[in-house]
């Protein structure tokens, strides 16, 4: 077959010589290449390679498929050998030596890299992933249904790394798409257990916490050699349709909390006063009962004594009681003493010893 000679092109386009290049140019070549090679070649004066030789060129053929199965493991890598497709051995970092291939090949995934799913939102590769990140929503992963039948929707990532990598590479197929849905199955029990109170309030890291170890549980189960390092919510809010009058319920329920602490603080306040006050009528209600009961004891005993007395003397105890009553009626009261036994009706003059130590209590005080 000929070249177009008028283009001096070959079928590698033009020639190294600025289009000076035939066809003698490149049997010329092709013949200098086999003398360089042949220069090199364990021959025999005859020129054929002998037996010898060739057994020296197989043993460095072999030598050299040998070295092919050193191998390196980096830091941040694991080996895994196999042998025939068949797992054989792990291998940590360093200078390493398996069967040439294809008697032996090695793996080597990256170990302490952090992966990470996300589940009911979809962010940029390179925007930083965290609270507060903003992407789009995907509502078929992110809406779920909690304890008190109340929806809710709940954006998250979790971060994790290969903790085994033969069980990571063998135990399970499409690894990522596996910590996924154990994450969304995860999430959507815990959440399913939960009152929405709970859930958009203070058990976030509660929450947080049982999705990681639920997730843990459950790969360590199906053997994945995954270590869940971390799970984040990143949004929990009410559907977008209705977050307008479930905010509004929100701030109903902070003001029957406020007005309901309110009326707790007036109580602790009025009811240990009222509690005093009737503490304090109690305790004179019992000395008043007390002073009459002591009184009307007193009296009693009063009147056995004088009825005793009485039951020895009765003249004597007669005029007695008499006279001292006739003194308690009488006794503040400026007498006088009208003798009307006889015939005449006389006034008898009455010294008025009252009268006189009043007198003497007045010039004293003078």
């Amino acid at each position: 077959m000929s070249w177009d000679n008028n283009n001096n092109n070959g079928p590698w386009g033009k020639g190294p010589s600025g289009g000076n290049f035939d066809n003698n140019d490149l049997d010329k070549l092709i013949t200098n290449l086999k003398n360089s090679f042949g220069r090199f070649s364990p021959k025999s004066p005859n020129g054929k390679v002998s037996k010898k030789n060739w057994g020296l060129i197989i043993l460095i053929a072999l030598a050299i498929w040998g070295a092919t199965g050193v191998y390196r493991v980096q830091p941040d890598e694991q080996g895994i050998v196999l042998r025939f497709g068949e797992y054989i051995r792990s291998t940590p970092d360093g200078l390493h030596y398996h069967l040439p291939f294809p008697i032996e090949t090695v793996i080597k995934p990256k170990v302490t890299r952090e992966n990470q799913v996300e589940v009911g939102v979809r962010t940029s590769s390179q925007a930083a992933i965290g609270r507060g990140t903003v992407g789009r929503d995907v509502p078929e992963e992110s809406l779920m249904l909690t304890g008190d039948e109340n929806i809710v929707d709940v954006d998250f990532s979790v971060q994790w790394v290969i903790n085994d990598a033969a069980d990571f590479l063998f135990n399970i197929e499409n690894q990522e798409s596996t910590v996924k849905a154990v994450a969304e199955s995860a999430m959507r029990e815990i959440v399913g257990g939960a009152d929405l109170e709970q859930i958009l309030t203070q058990g976030r890291e509660r929450n947080e916490s049982a999705v990681r170890d639920l997730m843990q549980k459950t790969l360590d189960e199906y053997g994945a050699g995954i270590l869940i390092r971390r799970v984040q919510l990143q949004k929990v809010d009410p559907p977008a349709a209705v977050i307008d009058a479930f905010r509004d319920v929100q701030a109903a329920r902070a003001d029957q909390e406020r007005l309901r602490n309110e009326a707790e603080a007036y109580s602790n306040r009025i009811i240990p006063a009222a509690r005093g006050e009737a503490a304090q009528l109690i305790e004179a209600a019992e000395a008043y009962r007390n002073s009459v009961i002591a009184d009307a004891e007193g009296q009693a005993s009063r009147f056995n004594s004088i009825y005793e007395e009485y039951k020895k003397a009765p003249e004597v105890t007669r005029g007695r009681m008499y006279l001292e009553t006739i003194e308690r009626v009488y006794g503040g009261m400026d007498k006088i003493i009208i003798d009307q036994s006889g015939e005449s009706s006389n006034v008898v003059p009455y010294l008025p010893l009252d009268q006189l130590q009043k007198k003497q209590d007045n010039g004293a005080n003078q």
